[in-house]
């Protein structure tokens, strides 16, 4: 067993960490670490094809699927959204814009304030999960709100935000967001196993979403919305993710000029951190050293990073609502120990 494979499995125990880390170098796999069960009635192992939801981590597939939009001419990263989808949003100020929404300073209401709320479960009190299966079915719960703050006025991570931008995916491409990014970001960067998928109709090879409650672990399958959108929900596999990375920094999903502009930090959220276009950054010394994608829900979690210095792309899903992370962190250090 490795130096890194022994931390990891002493890290998974200590965080009850249940999915897979994944390392590619050098366009090469360098690393697979695999802990727990995909099924745990039927103790089924993860691979390197499992299905994983990644929640927010799906945000960048929103951000491209709209520079997608933006380099065929359709709209602009500053145009006001009353320009380009007609939906009433009685309280939203007129100058909201697609920059804003994309880096969350849009100050428009969410559905779910991640600083405010500690229970997604809640929503469904309102609004049954099972009707949740487009972008529109989420407008209830956001729809009617008054704004947050003034546009571009400060930093606010925003789910309905993303929501909204699935909507004008599917207004200006004339056909379903999910239809968009399967054609535009899945099928072109040969992400096999990437999909929408509806928890009433999973494909094989998903990992199940587990909830512990009372030392008992029971299925998220009544946490979350039967289908994921534009603010998260997806599923991948970590080969899928990284063939991700490998499309977007080799520009085969958007030229070179929008990729720049994705990546790019628009807003500083703290002293280390700045977001692009869907997409957490890192820097250090002006120096960016990372980028990477993260999310959580009821029974899920994910983190997964690039760093462009040395092309390094490390995958970390989970069936369980935390630990990535700390995996994350104990790779980054047993590269620094190695240098």
């Amino acid at each position: 067993m490795s130096g890194l494979e022994n931390k990891l499995e002493k890290v998974a125990e200590e965080v009850d960490f249940s999915g897979v880390a994944y390392v590619v170098e050098e366009n090469q796999e360098s690393f697979f670490f695999q802990n727990g069960y995909a099924n745990k009635q039927d103790e089924l192992a993860f691979d390197k094809q499992t299905r994983f939801g990644i929640a927010s981590g799906a945000k960048i597939f929103t951000a491209v699927a709209i520079a997608k939009l933006v380099e065929q001419g359709r709209l602009d990263f500053q145009t006001k959204l009353i320009d380009c989808l007609p939906v009433a949003f009685p309280h939203f100020h007129k100058d909201v814009t697609i920059h804003q929404l994309l880096t969350h300073t849009s100050g428009i209401p969410d559905y779910f304030d991640e600083e405010e709320m500690d229970d997604f479960e809640e929503l469904w009190q309102t609004l049954p999960m099972y009707r949740v299966r487009s972008g529109a079915d989420f407008l209830p719960l956001f729809q009617d709100k008054k704004m947050m703050f003034l546009p571009g006025e400060r930093f606010h991570y925003n789910n309905a935000a993303f929501i909204v931008l699935g909507l004008v995916v599917e207004e200006l491409a004339k056909e379903p967001f999910t239809v968009f990014v399967q054609k535009h970001i899945f099928e072109s960067a040969g992400m096999t196993e990437a999909g929408y998928f509806t928890f009433d109709k999973l494909p094989g090879n998903t990992a199940i979403g587990y909830i512990k409650e009372d030392d008992e672990y029971r299925s998220n399958i009544y946490a979350l919305p039967v289908r994921g959108g534009a603010d998260g929900g997806v599923y991948v596999s970590v080969t899928d993710m990284a063939r991700f990375w490998d499309a977007l920094t080799q520009y085969k999903l958007l030229n070179a000029e929008l990729t720049g502009v994705l990546l790019k930090p628009h807003v500083q959220v703290d002293e280390e951190t700045s977001y692009g276009y869907g997409i957490w950054i890192k820097k250090e010394e002006e120096k960016i050293n990372k980028y990477y994608v993260v999310g959580f829900d009821p029974g899920v979690s994910f983190h997964s990073a690039y760093y462009p210095e040395t092309g390094r792309k490390i995958v970390v899903p989970s069936n369980h609502g935390a630990g990535p992370y700390y995996i994350v962190q104990a790779i980054e250090e047993s590269e620094e120990r190695s240098k």
